[in-house]
């Protein structure tokens, strides 16, 4: 493919090459759900709960919706967030567990707008290392988290002004 070609992919079309190979790599079967699906929480800024993902996939009924999303939650290229809602909301990506594991571990914390309700993760903390850090200087070596739910709430920017 020239050059040409490749500088001429729109976003969606980038996001969707980019939900593909994920999928290939995660040893998961390609099927039009999952890649929409994958595709749309790559570009997404905030997590989606399913009722979100079905507005803007009228297409596509909500059990297909649910097993994509599941799937891809599986594999470890989602990951889920349980809010006080009692709404799942999907995001993607999910971090890996310390010394090559295999297995997804939900990493990081999440902030969460009481006024729209939307969710954000926050990456830059499992990046940093600090929840895990946490953990051990406040509980000690050898306690290992596989899972952290941690949600700062308050008001996103837009809600706020």
């Amino acid at each position: 493919m020239s050059s040409k070609a490749k500088s001429s992919y729109s976003p969606a079309q980038t996001s969707i090459a980019r939900a593909e190979v994920q999928l290939r790599d995660a040893a998961v079967r390609l099927t039009s759900a999952r890649v929409k699906v994958l595709a749309a929480l790559l570009d997404a800024e905030r997590a989606f709960s399913h009722q979100d993902m079905q507005d803007a996939f009228t297409d596509m009924d909500r059990v297909t919706l649910y097993r994509a999303l599941d799937c891809l939650t599986d594999a470890g290229l989602a990951h889920k967030i349980a809010g006080d809602d009692r709404v799942f909301r999907y995001s993607a990506g999910a971090e890996h567990g310390a010394q090559g594991d295999a297995t997804p571990h939900h990493q990081h914390g999440h902030f969460k707008c009481t006024r729209c309700a939307r969710v954000f993760c926050l990456d830059s903390i499992a990046e940093a290392g600090l929840l895990r850090n946490a953990l051990e200087e406040s509980l000690g070596k050898g306690f290992q988290s596989h899972d952290i739910e941690f949600t700062i709430k308050g008001w996103c920017a837009d809600c706020a002004q």
